[in-house]
């Protein structure tokens, strides 16, 4: 696979320089400051209103009400809330920054780089689509049985694995964030809190949640694999707008193919790798209680860093080296921390000016004028609508299953089909959200403007949803129970 030495050379100069004349988005920063901004006028706007709440605590979802007054936050008070949403994200931004630190002692090793200098070199030209389809596969299923926020350290990684294929850092992100997402949102694990408050069996459906994941994941597949064809053949073709990415990989050493032969150190180095996130899904699975998340991450922040250690130590790192590489990948890693605590604000603010429950009741109210198998595409549109506003699957499932269920039971709608419904709509805008800190961590981490993901990403995004509307209208139509 040859580098290309004159890269301008490949595109025209008067394209190169509209595209860079081009208006450009501020910093991911400011893009979520801003937005933080947004939520705090639309308190002063959006009538401020709760749902009822029954003896028990939980939501009652047929008795809203509008509170008579606004609650407006201010635009100081929501920036004041910045440390909130900081603290509140903070195992997150722990495991993170963690998982960060690691995969910075991973990299230092050489397995990785080693592998795919080999892995690229054996299989020649077939090596672009054979890696690309068998990572993807590998994280799909990874994140479709015990996935979570923690995935974006991966991201340094997939930003290893584009350079050395000569593809943009959207391409990091889409092999790596992206195919997580899709298991993540399609998986058969991450139903345990609506189906129990939908009354349904917990991990009923398993079967059917299994063969939707494949089929979603073959989609995700071939878009991933259709956009790296295009800009191989044209690197101007780059959601990124630009072709600065190709001169940096051209001047870069890391982005050289070399022939190499993969030793022993570096196969066990990358099978600990590896390993390790199968043993995290193990137990994120087997474990029950309330204390199932803080056991999980307190779990993985220790499975990281010692096989950190084991990893270093077998690449013939020295213990200062170890500690260097760990100190530098949790650096950076802190910008990463930093906005998935912002993103969590936007949040916070709604909830504190009383918005949240208002533009879910206004959103819901339409679907009790439609037939069965519409109501079901439209809960899964309202869900995909009301995802980005509300990214936490757990707070989502809390303000909507109560609503969802009287829905239902008036309509004779199955409840595992509004469980699907549910899943769907929560699944797949993650892809594309500003507030979730999966999302704009990996765009930080990559250093891809949140808008040039979104642009890659909206067009895949709309697919999924539309395809969705398809799934959850033939399972209601042919009766299905789980």
């Amino acid at each position: 696979m040859a580098s290309s030495t004159n890269p301008e050379a490949r595109i025209p100069e008067k394209k190169e320089a509209a595209k860079k004349q081009g208006f450009k988005l501020p910093h991911l920063m400011w893009i979520l400051i801003g937005l933080i901004l947004i939520m705090s006028a639309l308190t002063y706007v959006i009538p401020a209103g709760q749902f009822a709440k029954t003896e028990s605590g939980a939501l009652d979802g047929s008795n809203f009400s509008y509170l008579g007054q606004q609650t407006p936050v201010s635009p100081f008070r929501a920036i004041y809330l910045m440390q909130d949403g900081l603290v509140g994200s903070a195992v997150i931004i722990m495991v993170v920054l963690v998982g960060g630190a690691s995969i910075g002692v991973i990299l230092a090793t050489g397995a990785f780089d080693n592998f795919l200098n080999w892995a690229i070199y054996k299989l020649k030209d077939k090596g672009q689509n054979t890696l690309i389809v068998l990572l993807m596969i590998m994280l799909v299923y990874l994140s479709g049985f015990g996935g979570g926020d923690y995935l974006i350290a991966l991201v340094p990684m997939g930003l290893v694995f584009a350079r050395k294929l000569k593809l943009d850092p959207i391409t990091a992100i889409a092999v790596t964030t992206f195919a997580t997402l899709v298991g993540f949102g399609t998986g058969p694990n991450k139903l345990l809190i609506p189906q129990t408050m939908m009354s349904v069996v917990p991990y009923s459906g398993f079967a059917m949640r299994f063969l939707i994941m494949n089929f979603f994941m073959v989609v995700a597949i071939l878009y991933v694999l259709w956009y790296v064809n295009r800009i191989k053949k044209d690197p101007s073709k780059s959601a990124m707008g630009n072709t600065d990415w190709l001169t940096s990989i051209d001047a870069g050493s890391d982005a050289v193919i070399k022939k190499h032969d993969i030793t022993w150190k570096d196969v066990l180095i990358l099978l600990l790798f590896f390993g390790q996130y199968i043993l995290i899904v193990w137990y994120s699975m087997t474990q029950t209680g309330a204390g199932k998340g803080g056991n999980t991450y307190n779990f993985l922040a220790a499975v990281q860093t010692t096989t950190a250690v084991l990893c270093g130590i077998i690449g013939g790192l020295s213990f200062q080296k170890i500690g260097d590489e760990y100190a530098k990948g949790l650096a950076g890693m802190a910008f990463v921390g930093f906005i998935i605590g912002m993103a969590r604000v936007v949040s916070l603010v709604m909830s504190e000016g009383n918005i949240i429950h208002t533009i879910v009741y206004t959103l819901t109210l339409p679907l009790m004028g439609l037939n069965r198998g519409l109501s079901a595409i439209g809960l899964t549109g309202i869900i995909a609508v009301i995802n980005p506003i509300i990214p936490s699957a757990s707070s989502k499932a809390a303000i909507l299953m109560p609503i969802i269920k009287p829905i239902t039971e008036v309509l004779g709608m199955n409840p595992q089909i509004a469980v699907q419904a549910f899943q769907f709509g929560d699944g797949f805008t993650n892809i594309i959200s500003p507030a979730l800190g999966w999302t704009v961590g990996s765009c930080a981490a990559a250093g891809v403007p949140f808008e040039k993901w979104f642009k890659w990403a909206i067009p895949i995004v709309v697919i999924m949803i539309l395809i969705s509307f398809v799934w959850v209208y033939i399972l209601n139509t042919v009766g299905w129970v789980g």
